[in-house]
């Protein structure tokens, strides 16, 4: 008889309401939906206490399942996407921050739950690399047999690619042309009775901001202190910067994010109608900060982009009704990366055999974990100044995307990537914004120009204000050295040695 993995078997007779003889069969596998916002930023939900953003659906999700308050990204979109697709630090294959593409050899998730039976496929933002059918780092080729996808983000009436072929404009808001699409899908996965691995990384809330009018009406009455702040954002008539009144952004990223929410409530209906909805792990989080654009009153330091709070701290939700039978907030630490491991467990399917950055959750699903023992280390790389010399990874032509996008860049409304050979690796590597948290402390490096070395204790100070380096060198030093460590482990992993086998 097949023994189970530890984790897999400890969860079946922690869930499963079986008699004894009954405990050695294997469980079924759950389905598992990942859902990501676009610029989501921790305090914008209710379930946080938001005083104006509405979503109910997010917060029944929070009240009945897993709700992940000390939940991180990485600072930018395309570091995360990559960190949830290998469990690696973005840094380890050069995607250092967005406009960088991940490199062919990754072995993602999609790869990993594909091999162990799961149908697999992807819905909206990539980010990771063009979506085109000869991309050598679309979805399909990181391991997502079906996909509808964009290179970058989208607003209202969005232009997306069904399995790398060409442009299509879909009209409507945008989270539920997505949601209708996977739901069509699931639908399908639903009759040829095979469990399914589905991404959905949505384009909202990301600037410019629209929406259609219900939406709209809900926040037509946020106050009017918030007219006396200007902002700079992308318009959706040119494309280019332009500057305009908070409130009235605010208005428009209140309601994409409600439209969001409104969508992810659709899909858990369906999956309800589908009697999916009990086996399937459901897991929402943001894929970085806040942006200026979107930034009001805060009790956390820091953007969207920094690796203080507000740049990094993400909501974070898991609903599972037969894995996770009674609703529980926790404060364990956790990052995007921890999904890969999490989710082979889940599904016992194996882990590659590099250097992995996340940890497998399943002892926080089930109630074991209190505290994560392991620290999250967070780097924006120094990009060097282009010299000209640089070697590309991948043919430039492969690199160029082709779906449009309402922000302009270059005088291009679509996005090209990059990802270059490091040369050699030489001590300003080793420099830029960095931040190691641990159960007990976050040591902050360069986190704003002049600040230096940085120690915080978040349990007594959220807003990292009070900075404790002085107090206690031990630990700097101690969290300094774990970090340089860390930092030579992604060094050699930058330098390609983990493909060298």
């Amino acid at each position: 008889m097949r023994r189970l993995p530890f984790t897999l078997a400890f969860l079946f007779l922690l869930v499963s309401p079986v008699k004894a003889k009954e405990a050695e069969e294997v469980p079924p596998r759950p389905n598992i939906i990942l859902l990501m916002g676009d610029d989501h930023g921790w305090e914008e939900v209710g379930y946080h206490g938001h005083p104006y953003v509405k979503t109910p659906c997010l917060d029944e999700m929070a009240a009945s399942g897993l709700r992940l308050d000390h939940f991180y990204a990485q600072p930018s979109c395309s570091p995360t996407r990559g960190s949830i697709l290998t469990g690696r630090h973005p840094n380890r294959y050069g995607i250092f921050r967005p406009g960088y593409s991940i490199r062919p050899e990754e072995v993602t998730v999609a790869h990993l739950l594909k091999k162990a039976g799961y149908a697999t496929s992807h819905f909206g933002k990539w980010h990771v690399g063009p979506v085109k059918e000869t991309s050598p780092t679309n979805p399909g080729a990181m391991g997502f047999e079906e996909w509808l996808s964009h290179d970058n983000f989208f607003e209202l009436d969005p232009v997306l690619s069904r399995n790398g072929g060409p442009p299509e404009k879909f009209h409507g808001e945008s989270s539920e042309i997505l949601i209708d699409e996977a739901i069509n899908y699931l639908e399908k996965r639903k009759q040829a009775r095979e469990p399914f691995f589905t991404v959905i990384w949505f384009g909202s809330p990301h600037e410019p901001y629209s929406g259609i009018e219900t939406d709209l009406a809900l926040y037509r009455d946020l106050p009017g202190k918030y007219a006396d702040v200007t902002v700079s954002l992308t318009s959706n008539e040119t494309g280019l910067r332009v500057k305009r009144p908070l409130r009235d952004v605010l208005i428009e990223r209140y309601a994409e994010i409600t439209a969001m929410d409104r969508s992810i409530g659709k899909l858990r209906n369906a999956l309800k109608t589908l009697d999916l909805r009990d086996n399937t792990l459901l897991w929402y989080c943001g894929d970085n900060g806040i942006p200026p654009s979107g930034l009001r009153e805060s009790r956390f330091r820091g953007l969207k982009g920094k690796v203080y709070e507000n740049g990094i701290r993400v909501p974070g939700v898991i609903e599972w009704p037969a894995g996770i039978r009674t609703p529980r907030v926790s404060t364990v630490n956790a990052v995007t990366s921890d999904m890969l491991p999490t989710l082979c467990a889940l599904a016992g399917a194996s882990t590659p055999e590099v250097p992995l950055d996340g940890i497998d959750l399943v002892p926080l699903l089930n109630g074991r974990m209190k505290e994560r023992g392991e620290a999250i280390e967070f780097w924006n790389f120094p990009v060097r100044k282009s010299s000209g010399s640089e070697k590309p990874y991948l043919d430039p032509e492969l690199q160029k995307g082709t779906t449009p996008l309402a922000k302009q860049s270059g005088g291009l409304f679509t996005r090209n990537f990059r990802n270059d050979h490091h040369p050699g690796i030489t001590e300003d590597d080793f420099r830029g914004e960095r931040a190691i948290l641990t159960d007990d402390y976050k040591l902050v490096i360069d986190g704003d120009r002049g600040t230096g070395v940085e120690l915080f204790d978040l349990k007594k100070d959220i807003g990292e204000t009070n900075n404790l380096a002085d107090s206690h060198p031990e630990i700097v030093d101690q969290l300094s050295g774990q970090l340089r460590d860390w930092q030579e482990s992604v060094m050699n992993s930058l330098m390609e040695r983990d493909y060298q086998k």
